[in-house]
């Protein structure tokens, strides 16, 4: 069984740091955590759908496959930058723990979300070369695609698609979630090193 710690006995300034820990971490973790589900969800429909990235397509959907290639990093680096959200709350719990040999240093605390700052910083990034690859593509497609009357002859993978919004709205999703990780850990960053 745990021991129940008298949280009076803690300095107010760990305190007032493991509960911004805590907080900020939960509201940061879930956020990342539902916008990194939905993309996942979304770009692995992409992915295997016959529609995007098909083999002997046009140049555009060979851009719409490179800028899914870069989503699905930013999602991979996405859900290291969750692990590290939930990470801040396992190191609010530690600075709480009764046995003060246990809770970890200003210095190592920092180092964290330093770290958690890198990752998500590098996952927008590549979410972002994602975007301009898929926005490319679809404009691409756009202006290719003949004007006026629609024949059944010509090749259906030229026209925009809504599976390809479907990738933009995704790839959206994930640099949102990336902008969280990023405001929050320089928000962390900012309370702890006071």
């Amino acid at each position: 069984m745990r021991e129940k710690l008298d949280m009076s006995s803690l300095p107010p300034a760990l305190q007032r740091v493991a509960v911004t820990l805590r907080t900020v971490g939960g509201i940061s973790f879930w956020l990342q955590l539902v916008l990194g589900v939905i993309s996942t969800v979304i770009l692995l429909f992409a992915s295997f759908s016959g529609s995007v990235g098909r083999q002997g397509a046009q140049v555009a959907n060979q851009g719409t496959g490179l800028g899914i290639f870069f989503a699905i990093c930013g999602v991979v680096a996405l859900g290291i930058g969750a692990y590290f959200a939930f990470r801040y709350m396992r190191i609010a719990r530690e600075l709480l723990a009764a046995n003060s040999a246990g809770r970890p240093s200003k210095a190592e605390t920092l180092q964290v979300i330093r770290l958690g700052l890198i990752v998500n910083m590098v996952g927008m990034l590549l979410s972002i070369v994602g975007a301009f690859a898929i926005v490319g593509s679809i404009l691409a497609k756009s202006v290719l695609q003949p004007q006026g009357a629609l024949t059944t002859a010509i090749d259906p993978t030229r026209f925009v698609q809504s599976l390809d919004l479907f990738v933009v709205q995704a790839n959206t999703n994930t640099i949102a979630a990336h902008f969280v990780g990023i405001a929050a850990s320089l928000w962390l960053f900012n309370r702890v090193n006071r």
